[in-house]
């Protein structure tokens, strides 16, 4: 078997499934900012806009009830429908003419939220089913990438398709890009094994709770995703002092914020494509620490207030966050029992992704109250703690996919003949 990007694009089931994600990717960036300025316009309220993505976002809270939906179906036919449904729900912003129709907006992106937590767990869990488990470290690298690189573009082209023909016009372009979603998913070749039959079913309640429970007494997997949600933690300390760095710390202008994160994007392309090899050579808990290290470097570097050291921080920062998230997410993927795994990957991602609210609340608090260096001195202390708590605890004992930590569960289904091992993803809709 090929390894590397090489590899991962001789796979048909993969090169169809990044195509899905570059493509609904861009369509979800963009209408994102399309959608916060458009409210901003209609309303004049910087708040309202604001709101617009914690309406996107706050769907994941709720990752593992949400995720366990993906256990009881089969997951291709759950992730057709789910595109096929959200084509429909983008339409809705065609009614959207002044300020008291908003709250279609916040509505629209709120179940779209709902939507993506959603696909996401089942495309993790059909990910183990249609990937070779060899390529996944690989793959979910490439998936990083191709969610990064959508972000350097779709913003941008969010907001000039706003200012050209309109927000109703970036709504129907995300919608094109769900059915062309629901279309690659058609064409992915795999054998799904059957769902455990309704009668053999716990509670909603119950069947949550498994999921929750398999991942926290893991203790391998628990701490690469503890580490995960600090890492997004540190991420967003730092992200929210972009602007008093650029003013007070570069004293430039607030769009060379742009030239901030686009370098940063670079790295985190970078960071994806490393990721696959890394974890074939290194333990995840070391690529998560060396991340988690590497991050924790271009933020000090960033400190400084020198424009070469910021730009090479910036490049160590968007180098180093994607290699413990695509270290926890693979893991997840691969210690984890196909019965479980849509509700696991979902409450992985809940804690992993979950830190990011309250952090950019916290960053914003604080780069009003302090100098930006204070802030992202403690956005480096969060990382570098990560990393030592992490190396700390040694390499453990991995247990077996479909295994208890400690001994078999009894409150976990048993795995079925025939459930593919495993595996995680970090993926958007796009």
């Amino acid at each position: 078997m090929a390894w590397g990007p090489a590899g991962v694009l001789r796979d048909r089931n993969a090169r169809i499934y990044l195509a899905g994600v570059l493509v609904s990717g861009f369509g979800d960036s963009a209408m994102s900012l399309a959608a916060g300025v458009w409210v901003k316009e209609l309303t004049g309220s910087d708040a309202l806009a604001a709101l617009v993505t914690f309406c996107a976002w706050a769907p994941a809270t709720a990752g593992p009830l949400i995720g366990t939906m993906a256990d009881r179906v089969r997951r291709r036919p759950l992730l057709i429908a789910t595109c096929l449904v959200l084509a429909l729900v983008m339409t809705a912003p065609l009614a959207v003419r002044s300020a008291p129709d908003v709250w279609v907006l916040f509505t629209v992106l709120a179940l779209v939220g709902v939507g993506s937590v959603l696909m996401d767990a089942a495309e993790a869990a059909l990910i183990a089913a249609a990937i070779p488990a060899g390529l996944r470290g690989d793959f979910n690298g490439l998936v990083r990438t191709a969610v990064e690189s959508t972000s350097l573009i779709g913003p941008l082209a969010g907001a000039s398709l706003f200012v050209v023909v309109g927000g109703p016009t970036a709504a129907l372009l995300d919608a094109l890009t769900f059915l062309l979603a629901a279309a690659a998913f058609t064409l992915i070749r795999v054998d799904e094994p059957a769902p455990v039959k309704k009668a053999e079913r716990a509670n909603w309640a119950r069947e949550t709770a498994d999921g929750v429970r398999h991942l926290w007494r893991h203790p391998h997997l628990r701490s690469l995703v503890v580490v995960g949600g600090c890492a997004m933690a540190a991420s967003s300390l730092s992200s929210s002092a972009n602007y008093a760095l650029v003013e007070h710390g570069l004293h430039r202008p607030a769009a060379f914020v742009g030239v901030l994160a686009t370098v940063q994007g670079l790295g985190s392309v970078a960071g994806g494509l490393s990721a696959g090899p890394l974890l074939r050579r290194l333990s995840s808990r070391t690529v998560s620490a060396l991340g988690l290290g590497l991050f924790a470097a271009g933020v000090l570097a960033r400190a400084t207030g020198l424009l070469p050291l910021v730009l090479a921080g910036g490049l160590m920062v968007g180098l180093g966050l994607p290699w413990p998230l695509i270290s926890a997410m693979t893991s997840v993927q691969k210690e984890t029992p196909g019965a479980l795994l849509g509700r696991v990957a979902a409450t992985a991602g809940t804690l992993v992704f979950g830190p990011t609210g309250p952090a950019l609340l916290l960053g914003t608090l604080m780069v009003t109250a302090f100098d930006h260096r204070v802030q992202l001195l403690a956005a480096a202390a969060v990382a570098l703690t990560g990393a030592v708590w992490l190396l700390g605890k040694g390499p453990g004992r991995v247990p077996a996919a479909g295994a208890a930590p400690g001994g078999a569960d009894p409150a976990l289904p048993p795995q079925r003949s025939g459930a593919p091992a495993a595996a995680d993803q970090d993926t958007d809709h796009g």
